[in-house]
């Protein structure tokens, strides 16, 4: 027996490795059961990393720094990938509300614990440290982390105490959220009602027109688009009973139906171009669209050949050579417009409709290989986080700032995550991943930088949580939560008059708090808390890991 305690108590590499994947495989059971229907995810690694920490738990400070570094660089890289196909498009019309309310969260959090660390006299890296904790955001913790070992590489106890702050803040900051939304619930509850139905005004709509305005009779597809401004896709046209795909120089005949893919705010300007819109709802989830017609088929195409990647639509010319129509293209789990601008990427799902042949074979065309994408790019990860480390070991020098900033390891990664998941298909460099490929290499990271980060800070956490600095921390860490939150929230819903499903979905991102937006989905009918979530996260939690290193930067 003295092999397997020598194994569990001796500082080795195997050692490290034993007591990490414990901890993990712990933390992950316990944050799988849940309290008044709460459950703290993943994050109770950090939790059981404290426990194994305060039990007196010792591993090679070396290979603990490995794991930390490394699982946090494999997190905001995989991470960057995932949203950055996204990024740019989320600052576009309705999305830049949303995006400068969350960064209006942020901000007054940043402002709110300068002030709160003038007047408490609590150091300005444990302030930082019960911020991360407060917005449940454990990457900007270990951004802040780097900065301060660029100020001070000896400041260990400054390192251990921010990330005792982290952990004594993170708990109120799950349910700090929470609480916030109730209240905001409660506050506007004549909006709730109407929230749903206000959103749906930006998804993708699908409406049957009748064609009975003279001024476009006989004039083709193409002419018509210019008409207008508004983008939107023509499916099919009935005319005497028969079905085709229209190309762009079809002519519209007066008494032709049309079946239209747009938006649904766009559809009031749609029926004053054709004249009428048919009393049919096409937008029923139970539809069998290849039942409707028997000359055609619709199917969903897979993106997977890299010769296609990056790729404009339009400049395929698919519609006009095969006679086929793209009605829609879902990308990571979103239905997009399939405008000629569009740029194609490894892992979209494309809509076809047209003759089975036709059908067939454009999707030769573009891959539909379902085998293939199953298949990692591992190049692009390994690219991307070389580069990144590169790009966060970079000296940048700010003006009136002694020490040179650094992006540092959270930084540095995140940004080229976000580029080559962005920007990456135009240069025909496959970046893509699958959804669960991507989730399995985020959490994995995750999941061992906590792990880490709570052997280390585990020692003294109870010692310092009981004491009068502890309970002060406490509150301090709650007040960062809630009153950004509710001040933010407030001004959306009664100045900027957003509605109540966005508002919470929307402060929610900016704090990066899963589990409260899982408790938000459930006090609305739709999926507009999870949108506007979507839409503020890649640019809030950008921000996030920044500042957080600015801030320590700046005000040391």
């Amino acid at each position: 027996m003295n092999w397997l305690i020598e194994d569990f108590l001796a500082p080795t590499m195997i050692q490290a490795i034993i007591i990490i994947t414990l901890v993990a495989a712990v933390g992950l059971y316990l944050g799988r059961q849940k309290i008044f229907g709460i459950s703290l995810g993943i994050t109770f690694v950090f939790f059981a990393g404290i426990m194994a920490g305060h039990l007196g738990i010792v591993v090679n400070k070396d290979m603990l720094t490995f794991a930390q570094n490394f699982g946090l660089i494999l997190f905001v890289y995989t991470l960057g990938l995932q949203v950055g196909p996204g990024f740019f498009s989320s600052l576009k019309k309705g999305g830049i509300e949303l995006n400068m309310m969350g960064l209006a969260v942020i901000f007054l959090g940043l402002l709110l614990t300068l002030i709160l660390h003038w007047t408490t006299g609590v150091s300005l890296p444990n302030m930082v440290g019960l911020l991360s904790g407060a917005v449940t955001n454990t990457p900007a913790l270990g951004a802040a982390q780097q900065a301060l070992l660029q100020i001070d590489p000896s400041n260990s106890k400054g390192i251990t105490d921010m990330a005792l702050a982290c952990a004594i803040a993170y708990p109120l900051g799950v349910i700090g959220v929470i609480l916030a939304i109730i209240v905001l619930r409660k506050a506007f509850a004549n909006q709730t009602e109407n929230s749903h139905k206000e959103a749906k005004d930006t998804t993708t709509y699908v409406a049957e027109f009748l064609v009975c305005n003279p001024s476009i009779y006989n004039k083709s597809i193409q002419d018509i688009m210019r008409l207008t401004e508004k983008h939107f896709v023509i499916s099919r046209v009935w005319r005497n009973g028969k079905v085709s795909i229209p190309t762009s120089d079809f002519q519209l005949k007066e008494r032709d139906h049309l079946l239209i893919i747009s938006v649904k705010s766009d559809v009031e300007t749609i029926k004053v171009l054709f004249g009428e819109q048919e009393n049919v709802d096409w937008n029923k989830e139970d539809i069998d669209w290849n039942a409707i017609d028997s000359q055609l088929i619709s199917r969903r195409i897979l993106v997977s050949r890299n010769r296609v990647n990056g790729v404009k639509l339009g400049s395929l010319r698919l519609r006009n050579l095969y006679g086929i129509n793209i009605t829609r293209v879902n990308r990571a789990g979103i239905d997009l417009l399939a405008s000629p601008n569009l740029r194609l990427q490894i892992g979209d799902k494309l809509t076809i409709v047209g003759e089975a042949n036709a059908v067939n074979t454009v999707g030769k065309i573009l891959g539909d290989e379902v085998k293939r994408l199953d298949n990692p790019n591992l190049i692009a990860v390994f690219v991307g986080i070389f580069l990144g480390v590169l790009l966060g070991s970079l000296p940048i020098s700010i003006p009136g700032i002694s020490t040179p900033v650094k992006l540092g390891i959270a930084g540095g990664p995140i940004i080229v995550g976000i580029l080559m998941g962005a920007f990456g298909p135009r240069f025909h460099l496959t970046t893509y991943t699958t959804q669960s490929a991507n989730l399995m290499m985020r959490q994995f990271g995750i999941v061992i930088y906590l792990a880490g980060l709570g052997i280390d800070s585990g020692a003294h956490f109870f010692e310092t949580v009981f004491r009068a600095e502890g309970l002060l921390w406490v509150g301090i860490g709650f007040i960062l939560t809630i009153v950004p939150v509710l001040i933010v929230g407030f001004i959306a819903s009664q100045i900027y008059k957003v509605s109540y499903a966005h508002n919470i979905g929307m402060l929610c991102g900016s704090m990066a708090n899963p589990m409260a937006l899982n408790y938000a989905n459930t006090t609305v009918d739709g999926d507009e808390p999870s949108v506007a979530y979507a839409t503020v996260y890649p640019l809030s939690m950008f921000i996030r890991v920044i500042s957080s290193q600015l801030i320590i930067m700046l005000f040391m």
